[in-house]
């Protein structure tokens, strides 16, 4: 199973990037492997920009994004939704042709507020179903205060968020299976 992580920030010490670093292990003590993308080379979108030949990095992000059957994505919330960095890969992923159709994608996020990302990851689900990706619905795997919530070694010390995101990781591997064995 090829399996994308995706951080919707480009701080190096995002806690989404820790968040999803966190996932990956989890993953990996499953048996499956998530490989994180880089969207620091993803110029904003722009129809001309597209018209005169992708750039690299969008190439590279598109590849990325075809290989995998499932794609897990940790997203901050700014003013009560997601940030522009995640919708502009979106946008990319869903330009000459949707890279998204298809994908099963789990949603998570982290924040320093003590609210969850609950409104980003609402937005994202409507935003996937119209691209046809089908969204784990559940659990959901909010992470309020998350300045406070990994140890140095970047365990998550959530307990709730982490019995919540493994079960999300277990959702999320029986319905891309699920899917890989009706195609």
């Amino acid at each position: 199973m090829n399996i994308l992580g995706i951080a919707g920030s480009l701080r190096k010490d995002s806690l989404n990037k820790k968040l999803l670093a966190y996932a990956a292990s989890v993953a990996r003590d499953m048996g499956r492997e998530i490989r994180i993308a880089d969207l620091g080379g993803v110029p904003l979108y722009n129809a001309d920009v597209e018209a005169a030949g992708l750039p690299p990095g969008v190439v590279a992000f598109r590849d990325d994004l075809k290989q995998a059957d499932a794609v897990v994505i940790a997203t901050p919330e700014y003013n009560n939704s997601f940030p522009g960095v995640l919708k502009n890969a979106i946008d990319w992923g869903s330009s000459k042709g949707n890279c998204w159709d298809g994908k099963v994608v789990a949603l998570m996020g982290a924040t320093p507020g003590n609210f969850g990302t609950v409104l980003a990851q609402a937005q994202l689900r409507n935003i996937f179903c119209i691209l046809n990706a089908v969204v784990v619905p559940t659990p959901f795997v909010y992470v309020p205060r998350a300045h406070e919530a990994f140890d140095a070694d970047g365990t998550l010390n959530n307990s709730m968020a982490a019995e919540n995101l493994k079960n999300l990781l277990t959702r999320l591997f029986e319905v891309t299976e699920a899917l890989k064995t009706r195609r």
